[in-house]
């Protein structure tokens, strides 16, 4: 393998969030909206170093020394990732100080320092301290008999070093965990519909000496820790893989420290023992130009009366020929696609809930991976196993950052009389599927439901996705195939529309591409579009490689990671990679092969990435109508065109903006403005 056609997966994505913090950046996006970008940019960053971070910290650990395909070993990613993550930290305090807040006080949102309280200001927070703040409290001093405490992950802390108020006593250290359930942003009385805010560790830094009473406050500071959490499951000798991750949630808390972050004004003593106490490298100390994890402006998007610094509201808008319809007769006659949040996502939950009601309708079968807290999903399912239905569920408890969210829900759903499926041990369930058994005259017909995305009516909202009902015998039959596999020991053979991986997934993908490959040896006319999150797995960036070498064009539209390099003389010269960050999460999967004119169209629920392809069930499926072929090309081209959120992939892997086009298209803009126009 030659290291030098690979991008490492880390630093590509780095460079994704880069692209989002590019948003927060971009002053052609209402003020609002660049705050939100530069929240996300901040939670992501967190996640980053929770998984990614502490995975390589745990191969270091380990001994473990081989290389990525981009020939990086993890002590070498590492050092990569800490160089890159310190200049984008630096590079959002920049935007955050010199733009963002300067642009916040023009629309009458101020953030307020010591120095710009009045004793008026002070009195108010004063009370509001010794009312809402101080009990909450609890100082924790360090000494022989206290040792430092094991700070749980994420939490805002402050550092005070103190000493006792008589002579030539020693200086010590204490530790005041700030409250995660209080606001971090007080708001102060407002003065000439002015918004002022005061941050509650300045509040607690204010009233310090409160909490340490007869001694003398030297320094205070606040600091956070993110700690590797990134479980480990022993499915293979756990005897209940339910109790087994619940064990792994709690110990996420308290995993290794990876990354320290500082106010930059912080003394060079606090970092220096904090350091030692947490046992982590001087280049992991993040020292940052002002308030700790900005994730917290976020609050701010959701304050009233700035609808004009935000993007114009969007309600997605239901397809016509669902109006006044039973959803099993309009999927009866035709295939239906849904673009989310373009088309609401009403459809998907009207499926479930008029399936739960329905007298005719003998069994549901579905996956869950993530799904929202007050899931209309779940209490349909409930309410359809009340009802006398076969309710099959299987919910995917590894599914990260939401094990704990849906074990609750596993456990109501198995309480009302479901039968639930905890996932099949080695291996994620990623597909989205259901299956909706009904009685029609003497035989059942069956209706399925395929997705790019989950069945997540909050994220429906927010992020790309596509749907397709169908009622096609042959997808319903490989449906209940795929859910007796999940289910039992039937092994998956003959399918007939529906691939499935880890079984089938591979060999499809490298199928379609040798097809596209003899294609252009015969000199005929060979392309390939692909849309997708993240391109990762080292033997389809190969395949592509070898396809684009034999004249097949190939374009790539990769949102996150893309370890291929485009644009190499004589290795992909052929291939062109663009990413598109906007005001929604592109996260739909579109696969489109011109097969000598005979296009074949496909959705599906995974990246290519080796997790996907190899250690997931994944769902891969054709679209076979006519018209909803159109809609997808529509889709593509549009992606392929963008080029006001679009940023083309260089071969050193940097981005840079699409400037092709004599015109600004944006294609999320376009498919908003087409569905306006239909409402009308």
């Amino acid at each position: 393998m030659n290291n030098e056609l690979y991008i490492n997966r880390e630093l590509s994505w780095l460079e994704f969030n880069k692209r989002v913090l590019d948003e927060a950046e971009n002053k052609e996006n209402p003020l609002m909206e660049r705050i939100k970008f530069l929240s996300i940019f901040c939670s992501n960053f967190d996640e980053f170093f929770n998984v990614r971070v502490g995975s390589l910290r745990d191969m270091v650990n380990a001994g473990y020394i081989k290389e990525d395909p981009a020939g990086l070993n993890p002590k070498h990613q590492l050092k990569a990732i800490s160089i890159k993550a310190q200049e984008l930290s630096s590079e959002l305090y920049r935007l955050y100080r010199s733009e963002i807040l300067p642009e916040l006080e023009k629309n009458n949102i101020h953030f307020l320092s010591l120095a710009d309280l009045t004793e008026e200001d002070k009195k108010y927070l004063h009370k509001y301290f010794n009312e809402m703040v101080f009990p909450i409290l609890t100082p924790h001093a360090v000494d022989c008999s206290r040792p430092f405490p094991h700070l749980q992950d994420k939490t805002l802390n402050m550092g005070v070093f103190l000493k006792k108020d008589t002579p030539d006593a020693e200086r010590f250290f204490a530790t005041v965990q700030i409250p995660s359930i209080l606001p971090r942003m007080v708001f102060l009385p407002a003065k000439n519909k002015v918004y002022r805010i005061f941050m509650l560790e300045d509040l607690i830094s204010m009233h310090i000496k409160n909490l340490f009473l007869g001694h003398i406050v030297i320094s205070v500071n606040s600091y956070r820790i993110i700690r590797n959490a990134d479980l480990t499951i022993e499915e293979e000798e756990a005897e209940d893989l339910l109790r087994e991750i619940e064990n792994s949630i709690k110990q996420r808390k308290w995993g290794q420290a990876v990354k320290l972050e500082v106010r930059n004004n912080a003394e060079e003593d606090l970092c220096s023992y904090l350091t030692k106490e947490l046992d982590i490298h001087q280049r992991d100390v993040y020292y940052q130009n002002g308030p700790l994890n900005l994730s917290f402006l976020m609050d701010l998007y959701n304050l009233p009366g700035f609808d004009s610094i935000k993007d114009p509201k969007f309600i997605p808008l239901n397809k016509e020929i669902f109006k006044g319809r039973n959803i099993f007769s309009v999927i009866k006659e035709q295939d239906v696609l849904l673009h989310h949040p373009y088309d609401s996502f009403n459809p998907v939950l009207d499926f479930i809930n008029q399936a739960a009601k329905d007298p005719k309708v003998l069994a549901i079968k579905q996956t869950l991976y993530r799904v929202s807290g007050n899931s209309p999903v779940i209490k349909s399912l409930i309410n359809a196993a009340e009802n006398g239905k076969q309710v099959t569920v299987l919910v995917e408890l590894k599914a990260r950052f939401d094990e704990e969210k849906n074990i609750i829900w596993a456990r109501r759903l198995e309480k009302a009389g479901c039968h639930v499926i905890y996932g099949l041990v080695g291996l994620k369930t990623h597909s989205k599927i259901t299956l909706i058994l009904r009685k029609e005259g003497n035989s059942i017909k069956r209706y399925v439901h395929l997705s790019t995305g989950n069945y997540n009516d909050i994220t429906a909202k927010l992020y790309t996705d596509i749907g397709l009902f169908t009622s096609n015998e042959r997808f319903g039959q490989d449906a209940s195939k795929i859910f007796n596999m999940l289910s039992g020991y039937s092994e998956i053979e003959n399918l007939e529309k529906i691939i499935l991986a880890p079984m089938f997934f591979r060999k499809a993908i490298e199928k379609l591409i040798f097809r596209e490959m003899e294609n252009a040896k015969k000199g005929k006319k060979a392309e390939i579009i692909i849309k997708i999150n993240s391109l990762v797995d080292p033997g389809i960036i190969e395949l592509l490689y070898q396809a684009s070498q034999k004249g097949v064009q190939i374009y790539l539209i990769v949102r996150g990671v893309c370890s291929l390099k485009p644009g190499i003389p004589d290795i992909s010269d052929n291939i062109k990679v663009k990413s598109i960050v906007g005001r929604f999460l592109e996260h739909s999967r579109i696969f489109w092969f011109y097969n000598d004119g005979d296009e074949k169209y496909f959705l599906s629920s995974a990246d290519l990435m080796t997790r996907n392809l190899d250690r997931r069930v994944e769902t891969f499926f054709p679209v076979l109508e006519k018209e909803l072929k159109k809609e997808l090309w529509e889709i593509l081209q549009g992606n392929i065109k963008d080029n006001v959120k679009g940023k083309i992939m260089l071969s050193d892997g940097t981005y840079v903006k699409d400037n092709s086009g004599s015109e600004k298209f944006s294609i999320q803009n376009y498919l908003m403005d087409k569905k306006k126009k239909e409402l009308k």
